[in-house]
């Protein structure tokens, strides 16, 4: 499975401009989502340490990047629990194998990134995640427009590592195996998860993770080389969400 990953792994599309998925067409020329999740494995005593998480769980921090319709693009397991989030990142697009982000296009984070080229966050200190907008309440700002349209395309990302950790009980618990060996067991079981989306019309198991969560390929060689933020990425962004915001209130007229 490892040599022939290539055949496993999604090639990114980007949203295009004639898109009418209601999650996604705000987003144009958006590759998909990432995040980093837990998965908990053994190590030897003396490593213990670097791999406690911050709710003292001994863990790997995996970084995944999925395309919007479920299927990872790109797998960096192995990091120790303690490392942040963005550092894992960082490693992923250093790498000579690694993350590719071409110019122009980017994926959707959380607010654990940073807002910078090729990496799109949402605002700090407006409302976000899902349980926000439940009950009745709008947004009321173009940032709170955006967030709730950045949340619900985000959203896919979580789905997706719902669907890696029911599907597989291996990567529910820690097992025996080196540590070597579980990041392979991790990236190898995310290849079958795609090979299973690929190849059945319908996940069996798919409605029970979005219960739960309730309660075209791109050939270039200018890629993104690091997340840094920068002021035009941020106008951008914001130029984004007054765009969204126009749009949305021009259709309720």
């Amino acid at each position: 499975m490892i040599r022939c990953q290539k055949d496993f792994w999604k090639s990114p599309e980007p949203v295009p401009e004639n898109s009418t998925d209601y999650r996604w067409k705000w987003f144009k020329n958006c590759l998909g989502a990432l995040d980093g999740t837990y998965i908990r494995v053994k190590v030897p005593e003396r490593e213990k340490p670097k791999y406690r998480t911050r709710k003292g769980e001994i863990a790997t921090n995996v970084l995944g990047v999925c395309s919007q319709d479920l299927q990872f693009i790109y797998v960096l397991a192995g990091w120790e629990g303690s490392a942040h989030d963005s550092r894992v990142l960082k490693d992923a697009l250093s790498r000579r194998n690694g993350l590719k982000v071409p110019n122009g296009y980017y994926y959707l984070v959380d607010a654990g990134y940073t807002n910078g080229t090729g990496f799109l966050a949402p605002f700090r200190g407006q409302r976000y995640h899902h349980n926000d907008w439940r009950d009745g309440h709008r947004p009321e700002t173009p940032n709170e427009f955006f967030n709730m349209k950045h949340s619900s395309a985000r959203n896919v990302i979580e789905r997706c590592f719902g669907l890696l950790k029911m599907r597989w009980e291996i990567l529910r618990s820690p097992s025996f195996y080196d540590i070597i060996t579980q990041r392979r067991i991790i990236s190898v079981c995310c290849m079958l998860h795609n090979f299973i989306r690929r190849e059945m019309a319908l996940d069996p198991i798919e409605h029970q993770v979005d219960n739960q969560l309730v309660d075209g390929t791109l050939e270039t060689n200018d890629y993104i080389g690091t997340v840094e933020s920068s002021d035009d990425w941020s106008v951008w962004r914001q130029n984004l969400a007054n765009e969204m915001w126009n749009t949305w209130n021009g259709n309720r007229e």
